[in-house]
């Protein structure tokens, strides 16, 4: 949160040429780029909703809440003051705050509570949400993806779904029943197998009672441990298999055998916690038949990955958003930074980067909300490229703010630490890479939606047809899976914008699919800088620009003197 009337003049010098503070702004009415992906992907419904959400995940308190829960990490509690064991994590209340705003506008339930085109919904709530933290949007992604794995068992979902679907957050440590809305997590890395879930060595044995069992093991990674009930894969006598493990049990009393052995120190992701667990006899519900966990688990992985894109495509956003913001106001050489050639390529250049991964986002949400088989093979490509592509982009728009970008009191750092996760969760490039070329191989609907995506939009850019010429599926082997699922991903991109007339599909055909250089800014395609950079400039609200101004007006009145007023923010690059 700004400082209220801080003092321009110093005894050395007068602090002038800064943008103002980026915060109290709209996220979802000043993000032309996000309301069109929105609507053209059926979600018109939600924007009253989402305004108000993009109201709050801009204010300066949300944004001071994500400062805070980064700057006040996650405290692990293994036993309470007279020793007793209780394997609790404390937080800071700004993270119990982010996860309201998440939770209580239906990021998890949505998609549930037979609301129409409510993946689209679920997506653009994460993509406001996100923006305040994206550390809490972890528990909320795993709460949403949990739903289909419980599925999977009617006994198990009729009794946890609906807690999802009440979109509630609740952060008490009691037994789910007694909560007005519970969160969902997942287990499933071991030391010894990483991605290779086959590997693990956690058993499972038979507990009496139909259905239940009690766990015996280690997992590497279970993320955000405080949520209610984790979706987790052992052996059985039938083979590898997936359970529901409650932290509390349906008596009452603590699930014993869970125990948290150490959280994580992460390069980002620092406000969420992640853990390494062990299970000593925990019990669980078994989830699916026996022997059939991975089939059980990868729906929730395929719409984790969902969000991994959205998740992403909403970094880019907000990185963009702070680079445009700081050189629409910053001068050098008697210009702003934004009108100065290099600087405007380079922005356009990320503009059009942001726009073509939230579109693709979009689709693929949408084509959740239809049962497309698209998503089968899509869902894995836009993973791996939008996830990829993310680093890169933060680092440029940090270098656009230059030293000021590189300190921990801005944004930035946040940002560029939380840009690889999503590449490395629910599949690292390798593997998503190789998950393709599976789905090639098995199965042939995705396969034929992803061929009339993608012909569908032949003969409306030359470079697009020609980039299709280039695709050849059935060379693709693990050699050559990298190249080919790039391919397929920019492919994807071109055919959303084509398919929703953006207005930048020409401009991204023309940078994405032809010659140009490798850097950002680096090509020598015709493009309109200024037309991109109008679109992509985040509005502020006209009432408290107004404001603004008025303050600005009197503090010069009584300092006796003309101030030197920050630019007002402008469309026009």
């Amino acid at each position: 949160m700004s400082s209220i009337r801080p003092l321009a003049r110093q005894d050395t010098h007068e602090v002038f040429n800064q943008a103002p503070p980026f915060e109290d702004v709209n996220l979802f009415t000043g993000d032309a780029a996000l309301v069109e992906a929105l609507r053209q992907a059926g979600g018109v419904t939600h924007e009253d909703r989402l305004a108000a959400l993009g109201a709050r995940a801009g204010s300066a308190e949300a944004i001071e809440w994500g400062m805070e829960a980064n700057r006040q990490t996650p405290v692990l509690e293994s036993f309470d003051r007279f020793g007793h064991r209780i394997d609790e994590v404390r937080f800071h209340p700004a993270y119990h705050e982010l996860m309201r705003l998440g939770l209580d506008s239906g990021i998890a339930s949505i998609a549930w509570d037979g609301t129409p085109a409510g993946h689209v919904g679920h997506a653009a709530i994460l993509f406001l949400a996100g923006q305040a933290d994206s550390g809490p949007i972890c528990p909320m992604t795993m709460t949403y993806a949990a739903v289909p794995a419980l599925r999977a068992e009617p006994a198990v979902a009729a009794e946890w779904v609906p807690r999802i679907a009440a979109g509630r957050y609740d952060p008490a440590s009691r037994p789910a029943f007694e909560k007005a809305g519970v969160t969902i997590g997942m287990a499933m890395t071991e030391k010894q197998g990483g991605s290779d879930v086959r590997a693990n060595t956690s058993r499972a044995e038979p507990a009496g009672e139909a259905g239940w069992f009690r766990l015996t093991g280690h997992k590497w990674f279970c993320s955000a441990p405080m949520c209610d009930a984790f979706l987790t894969l052992a052996y059985t006598d039938g083979g590898l298999t997936c359970f529901l493990v409650p932290r509390w049990l349906p008596d009452g009393e603590r699930n014993a055998g869970f125990r948290v052995m150490r959280l994580k120190e992460k390069m980002g992701d620092r406000s969420n916690a992640s853990s390494e667990i062990e299970y000593h006899g925990a019990l669980a519900q078994r989830l699916g038949p026996e022997g059939r966990g991975v089939s059980t688990i990868i729906q929730m992985v395929q719409h984790t990955r969902l969000d991994c894109v959205v998740g992403s495509a909403q970094i880019m956003r907000g990185s963009l958003a702070q680079a445009l913001w700081h050189t629409a106001h910053r001068s050098a050489f008697q210009k702003r930074l934004i009108d100065q050639p290099a600087m405007a390529a380079l922005l356009a250049d990320l503009a059009i980067e942001s726009e073509a991964a939230t579109a693709l986002g979009f689709r693929l949400a949408q084509a959740f909300d239809s049962g497309d088989p698209l998503t089968r093979l899509l869902t894995p490509i836009a993973k791996y490229w939008v996830c990829k592509r993310t680093p890169g982009l933060v680092y440029e728009a940090m270098e656009s703010l230059g030293g000021a970008g590189y300190v921990e009191s801005g944004p930035m750092p946040r940002l560029f630490r939380q840009s690889p996760l999503n590449a490395i969760w629910e599949g690292s490039g390798n593997v998503i890479a190789l998950d393709l070329l599976r789905a090639l191989a098995r199965e042939p609907e995705g396969v034929q939606a992803l061929q009339d995506f993608l012909a569908a939009q032949r003969g409306r850019h030359p470079a697009y047809d020609k980039w299709l010429d280039r695709i050849d599926l059935r060379s693709a082997h693990e050699g050559t899976a990298r190249l080919l699922i790039e391919r397929l991903a920019l492919a994807a991109q071109a055919a959303t914008l084509l398919e929703w007339e953006n207005p930048l599909a020409d401009a991204f055909c023309t940078l994405r699919l032809g010659e140009r250089g490798m850097a950002y800014g680096a090509f020598e395609g015709s493009i309109d800088t200024g037309a991109i950079l109008e679109r992509a400039m985040p509005r502020y609200p006209p009432l408290q620009r107004r404001s603004r101004a008025r303050e600005q007006t009197k503090e010069a009145k009584l300092a006796g003197q003309v101030s030197v007023r920050p630019e007002r923010p402008s469309s026009r690059a």
